[in-house]
């Protein structure tokens, strides 16, 4: 008995566990984080506006409190909490959330600056007009029904959105093992898209992406990434895009001016930027250390110097007013804003994950142009399915009044079948030839009603419906009038409720770097840097660097006098280059600071060489094997830690100090000389400008030989050689050069 007992109720736990996993799993990305392809809406969303509907609040004048609403979503529909049906709503009515909001909220329903709504017991709210797109056919055979959580209601499994509401609202949600974040649209970008879909289901991917350029976010801003950059995250349904804010500059008397923020990336509001802007200005020491690091200082030290006043006038009259108040009207505009998005999130990432649940109830992630295929196919279908429904509704009065019109004729005949016959319904259809149906639509008219009856009414109205049935049918009969129909609808929808585009597209915008050092002080500044990988500077040039100290086993690699704004280059002996702002480095008395705490080498590298200057300053660049290119310094800036691949070195190879050149010498030449003695004169126009790689063949490198120093060739001449004796090493590029001794 107790054998029997324990075999009946042992279960295998992996197994049980696993589907009661895959169960939970499922019902959480079905039914609560991901939105349908067909109508853009979470069951939650999709319940609440139906809720309404049946509550009179689509066309309705009156606005009814929240609490109302959220409760009669909870009672018949919502099997959840109520803070997750009113949050629902509360976002639904956000004009800074949805890009066209289908609630018309009352009260206070939040802010973008992270406020919440406040309790549903103060707000009120109705649908708006625009909710009419998704629920106006739900009654028309549109859409299947379901049983509620209890069995004793039904609500819509889709409601029968006449425009693709996923991408006009997006969505952003969280499931297990997936996620989506699907961007807001411009609604008449998108419509005719669709409508020409309709029309064209031929048409190709790239002709319908052309038809709609990009997002269109509720809070406006500018997408600076490239077009094709939009375009490939559209084609696999994946990417982020580079979105930046939208700013003027107001001018006052006395040439005084301001910065103006008036438009901001998604997700991101004034608030979150006044904190950032504050934690640059006056920045916190990290923990563990005992002073702001040197990044830190010099981002204070620019926020001090360029902004005078920071204030937020958003509120009613201006959505998103941020004001900044430069430190001097000799300022550039355009500098301080790129500055400002350089370190705050004025200028942000936007992810795009285009994953939905589909026709098939698959959470696919699709391409833009599968979304819209699919929801033609779903929109021809409920057309379809509508116009069955009105042909069905259009056949039966057609047949009723049918039998109207024919007893019409003898109503005192229908009187006394009426009146003396024992199943007068039988004797109906026998006398009249009536069917079942019309006989019985007889008995219920009223005998005054049917006194009255006037044949030309009735022969109007049928012939009416007659019509519209023959249009139905045809709708039914022939796809191409169909699609007509479904593109013209549409297109209408699309000019009665479309609006301009907010987010602009700019490609120019996309050269517009904004890096950190825009901004920062073009003071002049000498930059030391020992072999060890010690930096430090000093204020001024021409310094006398005699009395400088090193570490011991330390010495100088370089020094370069340059310019606050200007940008330091260090490539260690794996050709790998690393950079960072001249601004970050300390100046004052000591050594300065390891180069390891503003870059991250590689394992068992060490540093070789340096450069500095302006970015678009010009320099050569050589290894030992005699192999070499000129490039701007800007080839070696970039912003990972890591450093970036630069120059191309034999394993035994190191590369040599590089030289900078002069922009108005055109004639310049270089010398070159080998451990050997061999000495090469050759213009420095030969050499090739490329941004990385082993570069081109400068000198021939005989083997056991390698070049071990190379100058600029002056009129004293160069590397202990005058001039004189160095015009018997010129030779062309490649060669072996000539031996000379000092």
């Amino acid at each position: 008995m107790s054998e029997a007992f324990e075999s009946s109720q042992s279960v295998d736990l992996g197994a049980f566990a696993e589907e009661a996993y895959l169960a939970y799993a499922m019902s959480t990305i079905t039914a609560r984080a991901l939105p349908a392809l067909a109508d853009g809406q979470k069951p939650v969303q999709r319940r609440l506006l139906y809720a309404m509907r049946e509550m009179g609040l689509l066309r309705g004048p009156a606005h009814v409190k929240s609490a109302r609403v959220v409760g009669d979503v909870l009672g018949k529909f919502h099997p959840h909490g109520d803070s997750s049906a009113y949050e629902a709503m509360v976002r639904m009515a956000q004009d800074f959330s949805l890009r066209y909001p289908l609630v018309d909220g009352q009260g206070n329903f939040g802010s973008r600056d992270g406020d919440a709504a406040a309790a549903m017991r103060y707000t009120e709210a109705k649908l708006a007009p625009i909710a009419d797109l998704l629920l106006a056919e739900v009654d028309e055979g549109t859409v299947d029904f379901r049983p509620n959580y209890d069995g004793t209601l039904q609500d819509p499994s889709l409601l029968p959105a006449r425009l693709p509401f996923l991408l006009l609202n997006g969505s952003s949600g969280i499931a297990v093992g997936m996620a989506t974040e699907i961007p807001s649209h411009n609604l008449r970008e998108i419509a005719e898209a669709a409508a020409t879909l309709t029309l064209n289901p031929s048409l190709d991917d790239e002709a319908l992406l052309d038809l709609v350029p990009g997002p269109d976010y509720p809070g406006g801003g500018q997408i600076v990434s490239s077009p094709e950059t939009i375009r490939q995250a559209y084609r696999t349904g994946r990417g982020s895009l580079r979105i930046r804010a939208t700013w003027t500059v107001e001018q006052f008397a006395k040439k005084e001016w301001q910065l103006v923020f008036t438009e901001l990336p998604p997700g991101v509001s004034t608030a979150k930027v006044v904190t950032e802007i504050e934690a640059c200005s006056n920045p916190q020491v990290k923990p563990g250390k005992k002073a702001l690091t040197p990044e830190q200082a010099a981002i204070k030290t620019a926020f001090l110097s360029q902004i005078d006043a920071l204030r937020d006038e958003s509120g009613k009259e201006h959505a998103v007013r941020l004001v900044v108040q430069p430190k001097s009207r000799n300022q550039d505009p355009d500098a301080l804003a790129r500055f400002l998005l350089a370190h705050t999130s004025l200028e942000s990432n936007a992810s795009l994950n285009l994953t939905l649940i589909d026709l098939e109830g698959k959470a696919p992630c699709l391409g833009l142009p599968a979304i819209l295929r699919q929801w033609v196919d779903f929109r021809l279908a409920t057309v379809r399915r509508r116009t069955r429904y009105r042909l069905d509704k259009a056949e039966a009065r057609i047949h009723i009044l049918e039998g109207r019109l024919r007893v019409l004729l003898d109503i005192d005949a229908v009187i006394r079948v009426i009146r003396e016959a024992d199943d007068p319904k039988a004797d109906l259809m026998a006398t009249f030839g009536l069917t079942e149906i019309q006989a019985e639509d007889i008995l219920e008219i009223r005998l005054r009603q049917l006194a009255r009856l006037a044949g030309i009414e009735l022969e109007k109205e049928l012939a009416k419906l007659q019509k519209e049935s023959a249009r139905l049918r045809t709708l039914l009969e022939k796809d191409s009038v169909l699609r007509k129909t479904v593109a013209a609808e549409i297109r209408e929808d699309a000019q009665q409720f479309g609006d301009d585009r907010r987010t602009r597209i700019d490609p120019d915008a996309v050269n517009i770097e904004a890096t950190p050092t825009v901004l920062v002080g073009e003071d002049p500044v000498t930059v030391i840097v020992s072999r060890n990988g010690w930096l430090r500077s000093r204020s001024g040039h021409r310094l006398d660097l005699s009395t400088l100290t090193f570490k011991e086993g330390d010495s100088a690699l370089g020094s370069f006098e340059v310019r606050q704004c200007d940008a330091l280059a260090l490539i260690d002996d794996q050709g790998r280059a690393y950079s960072l702002p001249v601004v970050n480095i300390p100046g004052g008395r000591g050594d300065g600071i390891p180069a390891s705490s503003q870059i991250e080498m590689g394992k068992g590298a060490k540093l070789a060489a340096a450069a500095a200057g302006a970015p678009d300053s010009v320099w050569l660049f050589a290894g030992e094997q005699g192999y070499g290119f000129k490039t701007t310094l800007s080839s070696l800036v970039g912003r990972n830690r890591a450093g970036k691949a630069f120059l191309s070195l034999q394993p035994d190879e190191s590369p040599l100090p590089p030289l900078r050149l002069d922009p108005d010498a055109v004639d310049s030449r270089v010398v070159l000389r080998t451990k050997k003695g061999r000495v090469l004169v050759i213009p420095a126009a030969d050499f090739k400008e490329l941004p990385k790689g082993k570069g081109i063949k400068l000198m021939q490198v005989e083997p056991g030989d390698r070049l071990s120093e190379w100058a600029v060739l002056t009129e004293d001449g160069a590397l202990g050689f005058s001039a004189k004796k160095l015009e018997s090493a010129q030779g062309t590029r490649g060669s072996k050069g000539k031996l000379l001794r000092s």
